[in-house]
């Protein structure tokens, strides 16, 4: 599966770095591709083991907020 998500706050490297790498470690998140002028994050993964809620966590648990 694919989804994008739109967060707002990232603004640098060292943020997409944050988002990538608390997506990463989730069981499930086989890709994460950070576009920072956009604020969108499209993540491959599998519904089996990651849901939606889970990564919208990671994400915040960053500092971030994802909308929608």
């Amino acid at each position: 599966m694919e989804m994008t998500l739109e967060v707002n706050g990232m603004t640098c490297g060292h943020c997409e770095k944050a988002v990538k790498g608390a997506l990463e470690e989730l069981e499930g998140v086989h890709g994460v591709e950070v576009h920072l002028d956009a604020g969108k994050v499209d993540i491959k993964y599998d519904e089996a083991f990651v849901t939606k809620e889970k990564m919208k966590d990671a994400i915040e648990d960053q500092g971030y907020d994802v909308v929608g």
